[in-house]
């Protein structure tokens, strides 16, 4: 297959910086950074609990990961680090967050987002982790905790029109998983927990995990790491017209977790739980398995790192 469109990118980003992927090893605790084909793998951080979410602001030279802890203890965690893993700090001591799972940056509002799984939240806060505060509540109590219908797993933002998509992936791949839509601020008057602008984008799925958006197309991608023929799978669909049924762009996953994209180079990045590494073309077409055996992963981001003068 002709790796060579996947790896190459248009040569006026490719003068000027170095595409790299920051995974996140779960076992293992670590962030690894890697070339976009799998090279030159290097370990940046370790002793992370449980990290699930990453996200990157090469502006400031940070990267922000989410640490889910022991998922019945309200332990989970927020760190930030330098793109090299120094200076390493705690921005959302443990407690504040139950169980974080993906996260994203909003670098103009200068916010993080990120869905707290058993916290059954969907919460955001400054990029120093003040001003934190819950946009939508699913549930709440031990008994609701029980219910993973309410677990809150993945998001992303659109911020031209102000919304804010995000998955609750029920059980184990029991066809309940939903991706849900909201405006990006709660309504007047109401509360996190009984928004009426709150809507369903999609029902039915396997188990939906993370989200990214296609800003340029308006699409939205999704992993499904749920059961065949729907399941294991990346998916796509228009948030302007929205399909009856989502379109599979990539299937035989080992449960897909993260999910990152390069819209300018036309690649899409996916980790999955049995230690694999893709990318394809954002249509699903070239599809290449680069790492496997990697162990458990979760988040991933792609960056564009500004080379060295």
């Amino acid at each position: 297959m002709p790796e060579a469109n996947l790896k190459s990118a248009p040569s006026s980003r490719a003068s000027t910086v170095t595409p790299r992927l920051f995974v996140l090893e779960l076992n293992a605790g670590c962030i690894h950074v890697m070339n976009v084909d799998g090279s030159n793998k290097r370990t940046i951080v370790t002793g992370c609990r449980h990290p699930d979410g990453i996200t990157v602001d090469v502006e400031a030279g940070h990267i922000y990961w989410t640490n889910m802890g022991v998922p019945n203890l309200n332990d989970g965690s927020i760190e930030r680090a330098d793109l090299d893993g120094g200076n390493r700090k705690t921005i959302v001591a443990e407690g504040k967050t139950f169980t974080p799972k993906q996260i994203i940056l909003d670098k103009k509002a200068g916010k993080l987002y990120w869905c707290d799984r058993e916290g059954m939240r969907v919460m955001r806060a400054n990029l120093d982790g003040s001003a934190l505060e819950t946009l939508i509540e699913s549930g709440h109590g031990d008994t609701d905790r029980r219910d993973q219908t309410k677990w809150c797993v993945g998001l992303t933002i659109d911020p031209k029109h102000k919304k804010i998509y995000w998955t609750q992936k029920g059980p184990d791949n029991a066809g309940r998983g939903r991706i849900f839509r909201a405006n990006l601020e709660i309504p007047g008057s109401e509360t996190a927990a009984n928004r009426s602008d709150i809507e369903i984008f999609f029902d039915s799925l396997p188990e939906p995990i993370d989200l990214e958006l296609d800003l340029k197309n308006r699409l939205l991608y999704w992993t499904d790491r749920g059961d065949a023929p729907r399941g294991n799978t990346v998916n796509r669909a228009s948030i302007d017209n929205k399909p009856a049924e989502p379109e599979i762009v990539l299937s035989h996953l080992m449960e897909a977790i993260g999910i990152a994209l390069d819209v300018p180079g036309d690649r899409i990045f996916v980790t999955d739980f049995a230690g694999s590494l893709y990318s394809s073309r954002l249509d699903g077409s070239a599809e290449r398995n680069f790492l496997y055996a990697q162990g458990n992963l979760t988040g991933i981001a792609y960056a564009e790192i500004a080379k060295e003068k």
